[in-house]
């Protein structure tokens, strides 16, 4: 069994900042990457910035210099730090794990969502 679970969304106004984290526990044997994802209305799915096992990250260009991700390796724990939020930024954001079980190389995990709302 593995749990994921986001936290830190809510309503801000533009410029403003919010901190969200995601924590991974369960049957991980070991963590492949973790990423950040947002939805807004109407859009597909998007990927905003993703940390590897090895520390590489990438982020989308919509949230480069704004946001920056980070990750703690021993409690298996994602930060997103959102900073000069924009109205565009408006969206659902989900954590994903993908992690290597004890009897599988591969495997995808999401937490259930967190809503951003940036509104004057």
């Amino acid at each position: 069994q593995v749990q994921v679970v986001e936290s830190g969304g809510g309503l801000v106004q533009p410029g403003g900042s919010l901190r969200l984290s995601c924590a991974a526990s369960g049957s991980i044997f070991s963590i492949i990457s973790m990423g950040w994802y947002r939805q807004a209305p109407g859009k597909q799915r998007e990927l905003v910035a993703v940390i590897y096992a090895g520390g590489t990250t990438n982020y989308a260009d919509s949230v480069k210099g704004r946001f920056t991700i980070s990750r703690d390796n021993v409690e298996n724990t994602m930060y997103l730090e959102m900073n000069s939020l924009k109205l565009e930024d408006t969206a659902v954001y989900y954590c994903n794990v993908d992690f290597k079980s004890e009897t599988t190389a591969w495997n995808r995990s999401w937490g259930q969502g967190t809503q951003v709302t940036v509104s004057s």
